[in-house]
């Protein structure tokens, strides 16, 4: 069904149109010349997002093996579950040596660590756009985008190797150090 015959001052529009579009005028003469107009060509296709991260849940037993490690060489937990605020400042650190040698034990038997960024502190770096962002933090004044100039505070930690014991079936990581009774 023919649509509407549109008024006189609608087709004066649609010809002073047609005058000022030479692009228009070409698509109105094909039209009379009986060729049919072409869809557009579709949109782009919209960007996909990347899938996300997928969270592993993390079991506790390898944590608490540590802790029981750090317990049973250097009593950091009874260290932390101290109340230390009255005790000088000379006893305090007194223990803290005590602790602090004992977690070192603990690092040295079960871990290989090296640092996160291979700078010395305190050298100025460049971290191009691909820069690992797990193992680098940026802090101050962090606007705009890679390549982003700085001066390294902290090369950071990485583990390189981990060497945790063999636990026995049955064994029950909850218990960090079992209690002592005196017979």
């Amino acid at each position: 069904m023919p649509s509407q015959s549109p008024s006189f001052f609608t087709r004066l529009a649609l010809a002073f149109a047609v005058l000022g579009n030479g692009k228009l005028a070409a698509q109105v003469q094909d039209v009379r010349d009986g060729v049919l107009p072409t869809a557009p060509p579709p949109p782009p296709p919209a960007p996909v997002a990347p899938p996300a991260p997928v969270l592993k849940v993390a079991t506790p037993d390898a944590a608490l093996q540590l802790l029981a490690l750090l317990q049973r060489e250097a009593r950091f937990v009874d260290f932390l579950q101290e109340d230390v605020a009255s005790y000088p400042d000379a006893d305090i650190g007194g223990a803290a040596r005590l602790v602090h040698a004992g977690c070192r034990k603990v690092l040295d038997a079960h871990f290989t660590l090296a640092p996160a960024r291979p700078e010395a502190e305190g050298s100025r770096i460049v971290l191009e756009a691909d820069f690992d962002a797990a193992s680098v933090r940026l802090t101050g004044n962090v606007v705009g985008q890679a390549p982003f100039r700085g001066t390294l505070r902290h090369p950071g930690w990485k583990a390189t190797d981990v060497r945790l014991p063999r636990t026995t079936e049955g064994h029950d990581p909850r218990i960090l150090a079992a209690a002592e009774v005196e017979l």
